[in-house]
């Protein structure tokens, strides 16, 4: 992991520099709320010990709450997804274990596991993210629905960002 670190640094600063300064002003009708900076907690190395992932995750949400001025909301759910990370790696791992030196990202195991790994976790982070928020039940369907939109969105982005690095690696 060390040798990856300045590569992980600039993830961190560059996915939250698009968020806070593009994606944070992107609501469409009150109901899409695209988060790409959750892809670095997604895309970190297998090897992430628990505790780093943990406080990795507090720290990115707690740089886009403070931006954001949502106290403590996305540091919280960021830290929850952080910690549903390594259950949801087990879930689809593939019998032979994980390849060592390798990440989480479509490069290395497909679309198809990615999509899976990917839309559980930003499933997760929204649902937390969005119910914390209401902190309420009387708007569950209309929270149900951001949650929807906001994960199919972010999935979306999550996605072409993957398809840009998965380029740039194979020299396109």
């Amino acid at each position: 992991m060390i040798s990856y670190l300045p590569r992980y640094i600039f993830n961190f600063v560059f996915f939250t520099l698009i968020q806070v300064l593009v994606l944070n002003n992107i609501q469409l009708s009150g109901y899409v709320n695209p988060y790409l900076y959750i892809l670095f907690i997604i895309t970190l190395p297998f090897e992430t010990p628990g505790w780093l992932l943990l406080l990795l995750g507090f720290s990115s949400g707690m740089v886009v709450d403070i931006f954001s001025n949502t106290p403590g909301m996305h540091a919280s759910a960021t830290v929850f997804m952080a910690f549903l990370r390594p259950y949801v790696l087990r879930l689809f791992a593939p019998r032979e274990e994980y390849q060592p030196g390798t990440i989480p990202t479509m490069g290395y195991y497909g679309v198809s596991w990615f999509l899976r790994y990917s839309i559980i976790l930003v499933l997760g982070h929204h649902t937390f993210l969005f119910f914390i928020e209401v902190f309420s039940l009387t708007h569950f369907f209309s929270t149900v629905l951001r949650v929807i939109s906001s994960s199919a969105l972010t999935i979306l982005l999550i996605l072409v960002a993957q398809l840009f690095s998965q380029g740039k690696k194979q020299g396109r």
